[in-house]
Protein backbone atom coordinates (compact mmCIF):
# COMPACT_ATOMS: atom_id res chain seq x y z
CA UNK A 1 0.00 0.00 0.00
CA UNK A 2 1.04 3.20 -0.72
CA UNK A 3 2.06 5.84 2.14
CA UNK A 4 1.08 9.46 2.19
CA UNK A 5 3.55 12.71 2.90
CA UNK A 6 2.33 16.30 3.12
CA UNK A 7 2.74 18.41 0.11
CA UNK A 8 5.56 21.43 0.66
CA UNK A 9 5.10 23.63 3.50
CA UNK A 10 1.24 22.04 4.30
CA UNK A 11 -0.97 20.29 5.76
CA UNK A 12 -2.46 18.05 2.64
CA UNK A 13 -1.57 14.55 2.62
CA UNK A 14 -0.69 12.76 -0.59
CA UNK A 15 0.31 9.67 -1.62
CA UNK A 16 4.03 9.01 -2.47
CA UNK A 17 3.77 8.27 -5.90
CA UNK A 18 1.09 10.76 -7.95
CA UNK A 19 -0.86 8.93 -11.26
CA UNK A 20 -0.76 11.46 -14.03
CA UNK A 21 -3.33 11.39 -16.18
CA UNK A 22 -2.47 12.69 -19.78
CA UNK A 23 -2.86 8.95 -21.70
CA UNK A 24 -6.69 9.57 -21.05
CA UNK A 25 -8.71 10.11 -23.27
CA UNK A 26 -8.10 9.70 -26.94
CA UNK A 27 -8.99 13.37 -28.33
CA UNK A 28 -5.08 13.67 -29.31
CA UNK A 29 -5.54 10.34 -31.45
CA UNK A 30 -3.46 8.25 -28.53
CA UNK A 31 -4.60 6.69 -25.13
CA UNK A 32 -6.97 4.93 -22.77
CA UNK A 33 -10.88 5.26 -23.21
CA UNK A 34 -13.24 6.14 -20.29
CA UNK A 35 -13.22 2.72 -19.81
CA UNK A 36 -9.92 1.71 -19.62
CA UNK A 37 -9.05 5.09 -17.75
CA UNK A 38 -11.59 4.02 -14.70
CA UNK A 39 -9.64 0.43 -14.68
CA UNK A 40 -6.40 2.63 -14.44
CA UNK A 41 -8.04 4.93 -11.61
CA UNK A 42 -9.82 2.07 -9.49
CA UNK A 43 -6.25 0.38 -9.50
CA UNK A 44 -4.39 3.21 -7.90
CA UNK A 45 -7.17 4.00 -5.61
CA UNK A 46 -6.77 0.31 -4.42
CA UNK A 47 -2.83 0.64 -3.37
CA UNK A 48 -3.68 3.58 -1.37
CA UNK A 49 -3.47 6.28 -3.74
CA UNK A 50 -4.97 9.62 -3.48
CA UNK A 51 -3.01 12.27 -5.69
CA UNK A 52 -4.23 13.00 -9.46
CA UNK A 53 -2.52 14.97 -11.58
CA UNK A 54 -4.36 16.31 -14.71
CA UNK A 55 -4.42 19.72 -17.12
CA UNK A 56 -6.56 21.25 -18.79
CA UNK A 57 -4.95 20.77 -21.90
CA UNK A 58 -4.60 17.12 -21.93
CA UNK A 59 -6.68 15.86 -24.84
CA UNK A 60 -8.53 19.27 -24.87
CA UNK A 61 -10.50 18.90 -21.87
CA UNK A 62 -11.34 15.29 -22.32
CA UNK A 63 -9.04 14.08 -19.71
CA UNK A 64 -10.48 15.98 -16.99
CA UNK A 65 -14.08 15.03 -18.09
CA UNK A 66 -13.17 11.24 -17.88
CA UNK A 67 -11.35 12.33 -14.58
CA UNK A 68 -14.67 13.95 -13.39
CA UNK A 69 -17.01 11.18 -13.76
CA UNK A 70 -14.71 8.50 -12.14
CA UNK A 71 -14.95 11.14 -9.24
CA UNK A 72 -18.38 11.16 -8.60
CA UNK A 73 -18.96 9.66 -5.00
CA UNK A 74 -15.04 9.85 -3.80
CA UNK A 75 -14.14 13.90 -4.79
CA UNK A 76 -12.93 14.38 -0.88
CA UNK A 77 -11.11 10.98 -0.63
CA UNK A 78 -9.04 12.34 -3.75
CA UNK A 79 -6.26 15.54 -3.99
CA UNK A 80 -7.31 16.64 -7.81
CA UNK A 81 -4.20 18.54 -9.47
CA UNK A 82 -4.88 20.52 -12.73
CA UNK A 83 -3.22 22.82 -14.65
CA UNK A 84 -3.96 26.32 -16.59
CA UNK A 85 -1.36 28.13 -18.96
CA UNK A 86 -1.54 26.47 -22.09
CA UNK A 87 -3.82 27.71 -25.12
CA UNK A 88 -7.00 25.86 -25.49
CA UNK A 89 -8.49 28.06 -28.72
CA UNK A 90 -5.17 29.28 -30.87
CA UNK A 91 -8.10 31.56 -32.55
CA UNK A 92 -8.23 32.98 -29.18
CA UNK A 93 -4.74 34.80 -27.74
CA UNK A 94 -6.91 35.13 -24.37
CA UNK A 95 -7.23 31.38 -23.75
CA UNK A 96 -3.15 31.52 -23.22
CA UNK A 97 -0.71 32.38 -20.93
CA UNK A 98 -0.83 33.08 -17.16
CA UNK A 99 -2.61 36.43 -17.26
CA UNK A 100 -5.97 36.35 -14.74
CA UNK A 101 -8.55 36.74 -17.72
CA UNK A 102 -7.07 32.92 -18.66
CA UNK A 103 -6.94 31.90 -14.61
CA UNK A 104 -10.16 32.60 -14.25
CA UNK A 105 -11.59 31.07 -17.60
CA UNK A 106 -9.39 27.84 -17.05
CA UNK A 107 -10.50 27.52 -13.71
CA UNK A 108 -13.71 27.78 -14.36
CA UNK A 109 -14.02 25.59 -17.28
CA UNK A 110 -11.89 22.71 -15.29
CA UNK A 111 -14.28 22.64 -11.89
CA UNK A 112 -16.67 22.23 -14.66
CA UNK A 113 -15.34 19.36 -16.67
CA UNK A 114 -14.11 17.86 -13.09
CA UNK A 115 -18.01 18.07 -11.83
CA UNK A 116 -16.11 19.45 -8.65
CA UNK A 117 -16.35 23.33 -6.59
CA UNK A 118 -12.86 23.06 -5.53
CA UNK A 119 -9.46 22.48 -6.92
CA UNK A 120 -6.94 21.27 -4.73
CA UNK A 121 -3.96 21.96 -6.32
CA UNK A 122 -3.85 24.37 -9.37
CA UNK A 123 -0.45 25.23 -11.00
CA UNK A 124 0.71 27.16 -13.13
CA UNK A 125 1.54 25.02 -16.42
CA UNK A 126 4.73 26.95 -17.97
CA UNK A 127 6.36 30.05 -18.16
CA UNK A 128 4.80 32.89 -19.72
CA UNK A 129 7.48 35.86 -20.12
CA UNK A 130 4.61 38.05 -21.67
CA UNK A 131 2.85 38.14 -17.90
CA UNK A 132 4.56 39.53 -15.20
CA UNK A 133 4.53 37.58 -12.30
CA UNK A 134 2.91 40.06 -10.06
CA UNK A 135 -0.17 39.59 -11.75
CA UNK A 136 0.04 35.81 -11.72
CA UNK A 137 0.80 36.02 -8.36
CA UNK A 138 -1.95 37.95 -7.05
CA UNK A 139 -4.46 36.02 -9.50
CA UNK A 140 -4.17 32.71 -8.09
CA UNK A 141 -4.27 34.63 -4.33
CA UNK A 142 -7.58 35.55 -5.61
CA UNK A 143 -8.52 31.78 -6.69
CA UNK A 144 -7.33 30.72 -3.07
CA UNK A 145 -9.19 33.04 -1.47
CA UNK A 146 -12.32 32.31 -3.34
CA UNK A 147 -12.17 29.18 -1.83
CA UNK A 148 -12.21 27.71 -5.62
CA UNK A 149 -8.29 26.46 -5.45
CA UNK A 150 -6.90 25.46 -2.23
CA UNK A 151 -2.76 25.16 -3.01
CA UNK A 152 -1.11 26.52 -5.71
CA UNK A 153 2.10 24.77 -7.56
CA UNK A 154 4.45 25.72 -10.25
CA UNK A 155 5.57 23.93 -13.46
CA UNK A 156 8.41 23.93 -16.30
CA UNK A 157 9.20 27.60 -15.05
CA UNK A 158 13.35 29.02 -14.64
CA UNK A 159 14.45 28.48 -11.11
CA UNK A 160 14.35 32.62 -10.95
CA UNK A 161 11.38 33.18 -11.85
CA UNK A 162 10.03 30.62 -8.94
CA UNK A 163 12.42 31.80 -6.17
CA UNK A 164 11.41 35.25 -7.32
CA UNK A 165 7.71 34.87 -7.11
CA UNK A 166 7.68 32.76 -3.50
CA UNK A 167 10.00 35.67 -2.31
CA UNK A 168 6.87 38.31 -3.59
CA UNK A 169 4.40 36.72 -2.52
CA UNK A 170 5.86 36.15 1.39
CA UNK A 171 6.24 39.60 1.51
CA UNK A 172 3.22 40.98 0.13
CA UNK A 173 1.24 38.41 2.01
CA UNK A 174 -0.10 36.77 -1.06
CA UNK A 175 -0.17 32.46 -1.59
CA UNK A 176 2.95 30.70 -1.90
CA UNK A 177 3.74 27.56 -4.38
CA UNK A 178 4.26 24.80 -2.12
CA UNK A 179 5.05 22.36 -5.31
CA UNK A 180 7.39 22.56 -8.07
CA UNK A 181 6.48 20.11 -11.21
CA UNK A 182 9.70 19.78 -13.46
CA UNK A 183 10.79 16.67 -15.92
CA UNK A 184 13.57 14.76 -13.66
CA UNK A 185 14.62 11.33 -14.15
CA UNK A 186 18.30 9.45 -14.33
CA UNK A 187 18.51 10.65 -17.76
CA UNK A 188 17.24 14.09 -17.11
CA UNK A 189 19.01 15.64 -13.98
CA UNK A 190 19.85 19.33 -15.09
CA UNK A 191 17.71 20.45 -12.55
CA UNK A 192 19.91 19.52 -9.65
CA UNK A 193 21.90 22.72 -10.79
CA UNK A 194 19.51 25.23 -9.68
CA UNK A 195 15.43 23.89 -9.25
CA UNK A 196 16.43 21.64 -6.85
CA UNK A 197 18.61 23.42 -4.15
CA UNK A 198 15.84 25.72 -4.90
CA UNK A 199 12.46 23.42 -4.15
CA UNK A 200 15.06 22.61 -1.27
CA UNK A 201 15.37 26.20 0.55
CA UNK A 202 11.50 27.11 -0.21
CA UNK A 203 10.21 23.46 1.33
CA UNK A 204 8.52 22.85 -2.15
CA UNK A 205 7.67 19.17 -3.18
CA UNK A 206 9.48 18.48 -6.40
CA UNK A 207 6.63 16.09 -8.35
CA UNK A 208 8.94 14.60 -10.94
CA UNK A 209 7.31 14.10 -14.55
CA UNK A 210 8.60 11.25 -16.94
CA UNK A 211 10.48 9.59 -14.16
CA UNK A 212 10.67 6.77 -16.87
CA UNK A 213 12.59 8.80 -19.26
CA UNK A 214 9.42 8.29 -21.65
CA UNK A 215 10.10 4.64 -21.30
CA UNK A 216 13.56 4.49 -21.90
CA UNK A 217 13.79 3.56 -18.24
CA UNK A 218 11.60 0.89 -18.47
CA UNK A 219 14.11 -1.90 -20.25
CA UNK A 220 11.65 -0.99 -23.32
CA UNK A 221 15.25 -0.62 -25.62
CA UNK A 222 18.17 -1.62 -23.47
CA UNK A 223 17.18 -4.78 -23.03
CA UNK A 224 16.13 -5.67 -26.74
CA UNK A 225 18.12 -6.08 -30.02
CA UNK A 226 20.13 -2.95 -31.19
CA UNK A 227 17.71 -2.23 -33.65
CA UNK A 228 14.97 -2.26 -31.30
CA UNK A 229 16.62 0.05 -29.45
CA UNK A 230 17.48 2.64 -32.31
CA UNK A 231 12.92 2.30 -33.53
CA UNK A 232 12.31 4.50 -30.51
CA UNK A 233 10.30 7.33 -32.86
CA UNK A 234 10.21 10.73 -30.27
CA UNK A 235 12.52 9.36 -27.84
CA UNK A 236 14.97 9.42 -29.97
CA UNK A 237 14.16 13.08 -31.67
CA UNK A 238 15.00 14.31 -28.11
CA UNK A 239 17.94 12.74 -27.78
CA UNK A 240 16.58 9.90 -24.82
CA UNK A 241 17.98 7.00 -26.86
CA UNK A 242 21.98 8.30 -26.81
CA UNK A 243 24.45 5.82 -25.85
CA UNK A 244 24.83 8.03 -22.28
CA UNK A 245 21.22 7.18 -21.56
CA UNK A 246 21.29 3.98 -23.04
CA UNK A 247 24.14 2.83 -20.65
CA UNK A 248 21.73 4.34 -17.66
CA UNK A 249 19.15 1.78 -18.65
CA UNK A 250 21.27 -0.66 -18.74
CA UNK A 251 22.71 -0.06 -14.84
CA UNK A 252 18.80 0.32 -14.14
CA UNK A 253 18.33 -3.14 -15.28
CA UNK A 254 21.27 -4.35 -13.48
CA UNK A 255 19.78 -3.28 -10.45
CA UNK A 256 16.28 -4.56 -11.29
CA UNK A 257 17.66 -7.89 -11.85
CA UNK A 258 19.30 -7.81 -8.87
CA UNK A 259 16.53 -6.78 -6.52
CA UNK A 260 13.79 -8.82 -8.70
CA UNK A 261 12.22 -5.88 -10.05
CA UNK A 262 11.02 -4.43 -12.67
CA UNK A 263 13.27 -1.65 -14.66
CA UNK A 264 10.00 0.72 -14.03
CA UNK A 265 10.17 0.33 -10.37
CA UNK A 266 13.52 0.72 -10.02
CA UNK A 267 13.94 3.76 -11.51
CA UNK A 268 10.50 5.31 -9.82
CA UNK A 269 11.78 4.41 -6.59
CA UNK A 270 15.24 6.41 -7.32
CA UNK A 271 12.90 9.25 -7.77
CA UNK A 272 11.62 8.74 -4.25
CA UNK A 273 14.77 7.95 -2.83
CA UNK A 274 16.10 11.46 -3.74
CA UNK A 275 14.01 12.72 -0.21
CA UNK A 276 10.82 12.99 1.13
CA UNK A 277 9.81 15.40 -0.38
CA UNK A 278 10.07 13.63 -4.29
CA UNK A 279 7.56 12.17 -5.57
CA UNK A 280 7.56 10.69 -8.85
CA UNK A 281 4.47 11.12 -11.38
CA UNK A 282 3.46 8.27 -13.22
CA UNK A 283 1.10 7.15 -16.31
CA UNK A 284 -0.33 4.36 -17.38
CA UNK A 285 -2.70 2.97 -20.30
CA UNK A 286 -3.61 -0.16 -19.12
CA UNK A 287 -4.20 -1.66 -15.93
CA UNK A 288 -0.77 -3.96 -15.73
CA UNK A 289 1.15 -0.69 -16.32
CA UNK A 290 0.32 1.30 -12.95
CA UNK A 291 0.15 -1.55 -11.24
CA UNK A 292 3.68 -2.39 -12.45
CA UNK A 293 4.96 0.81 -11.71
CA UNK A 294 3.33 0.88 -7.90
CA UNK A 295 5.57 -1.75 -7.06
CA UNK A 296 8.27 0.79 -7.05
CA UNK A 297 7.00 1.95 -2.88
CA UNK A 298 7.95 -1.74 -2.20
CA UNK A 299 11.28 -1.52 -3.42
CA UNK A 300 14.56 -0.48 -1.29
CA UNK A 301 17.53 0.71 -2.82
CA UNK A 302 20.65 0.01 -0.69
CA UNK A 303 23.42 2.66 -0.90
CA UNK A 304 25.41 0.29 -3.14
CA UNK A 305 22.65 0.56 -5.61
CA UNK A 306 22.37 4.02 -5.20
CA UNK A 307 26.15 5.11 -5.79
CA UNK A 308 25.92 2.84 -9.21
CA UNK A 309 23.57 4.67 -10.79
CA UNK A 310 24.73 7.70 -9.65
CA UNK A 311 28.06 7.40 -10.88
CA UNK A 312 26.54 6.25 -14.33
CA UNK A 313 24.27 9.13 -14.65
CA UNK A 314 25.67 11.72 -12.69
CA UNK A 315 25.89 15.75 -14.43
CA UNK A 316 28.54 18.26 -14.10
CA UNK A 317 26.95 21.10 -12.21
CA UNK A 318 29.25 23.80 -13.79
CA UNK A 319 29.99 27.47 -13.37
CA UNK A 320 29.34 28.44 -10.43
CA UNK A 321 28.77 25.25 -8.47
CA UNK A 322 32.27 24.04 -9.38
CA UNK A 323 34.12 26.89 -8.51
CA UNK A 324 32.48 27.83 -5.51
CA UNK A 325 33.06 23.66 -4.37
CA UNK A 326 36.58 23.68 -5.42
CA UNK A 327 38.73 23.31 -2.65
CA UNK A 328 40.61 26.68 -3.27
CA UNK A 329 37.27 29.00 -3.45
CA UNK A 330 36.42 27.12 0.26
CA UNK A 331 39.47 28.06 1.62
CA UNK A 332 39.78 31.52 0.75
CA UNK A 333 35.62 31.62 1.69
CA UNK A 334 35.54 29.65 4.87
CA UNK A 335 39.83 29.79 5.67
CA UNK A 336 41.66 26.73 5.73
CA UNK A 337 40.59 25.91 9.60
CA UNK A 338 36.70 24.86 7.59
CA UNK A 339 38.00 21.25 8.41
CA UNK A 340 37.50 22.00 12.10
CA UNK A 341 34.73 23.94 11.84
CA UNK A 342 31.51 22.73 13.24
CA UNK A 343 28.48 22.28 10.70
CA UNK A 344 25.03 23.92 11.42
CA UNK A 345 22.80 21.81 12.49
CA UNK A 346 20.72 20.50 9.59
CA UNK A 347 23.53 21.54 7.50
Amino acid sequence: MLRYRLLGRSGLRVSEICLGTMSFGNNWGFGADKETSHQVLDAYAEAGGNFLDTANKYHNGETEEILGSWLEGKRHQNVIATKYTLAMDHSDPNTAGNGRKNLKRSVEESLKRLRTDYIDLLWVHAFDDQTPIDETLRALDDVVRSGKVLYVGISDTPAWVVSASNVMAELRGWTQYVGLQIEYSLIERTPERDLLPMAEHFGQSVLAWAPLGGGVLTGKYSRGDAEDSKRSGGNEARGRTSDRNMAIARAVDKVADELGASSAQVATAWVQAQGYNYIPIVGARKVSQITDTLGAASIELSPAHLAALDEVSRIELGFPHNFLASDGVQDLVHSEQRPRLDRRPGS
